[in-house]
């Protein structure tokens, strides 16, 4: 009996490993409506990883077009907030923003900048709370 667990054990742990390290294929022919559209199922299903390969592939595939840019930047940025990882989404949304101090920042969508601001106030407010929190003085026990 302790044989077959040692033959099975391996192949399980191997079977989920692979698993979570699943890159997804994207398929050339997908559109940038269809890429955000599986980006969105993914992230919805918290599968944070394949959603972020969309939008790596959205940037990718569509290097001159502000708009969408922009969206995946956002997405992705997103995606690390509710993963919160807060330094990395403060980093990517104050990278966002810097385009919208850019002569041409008349043109990009006004939807991400002012979404990126009101994340970047809440993680300020998360980070606020925790300061405090910890920044408590103990109470003596009676």
């Amino acid at each position: 009996m302790n044989r077959i667990y040692l033959t099975i054990l391996p192949l399980v742990a191997a079977l989920c490993i692979s698993a979570c390290a699943t890159v997804t294929d994207i398929p050339e022919n997908l559109s940038p409506a269809e890429i955000i559209q599986r980006a969105q199922e993914a992230s919805d299903r918290n599968r944070y990883k394949v959603a972020l390969q969309y939008y790596e592939a959205l940037l990718e595939r569509n290097r001159i077009n502000s708009t969408l840019i922009c969206t995946a930047e956002y997405e992705i940025a997103f995606i690390h907030y509710k993963q919160k990882k807060y330094g990395e989404a403060r980093e990517e949304f104050n990278a966002l923003l810097e385009r919208y101090n850019t002569p041409d920042a008349e043109l990009l969508p006004q939807q991400f900048k002012i979404l990126a601001k009101r994340v970047l106030e809440q993680i300020d407010e998360k980070e606020k709370s925790r300061l405090r929190f910890f920044s408590r003085p103990a109470t003596a026990a009676k």
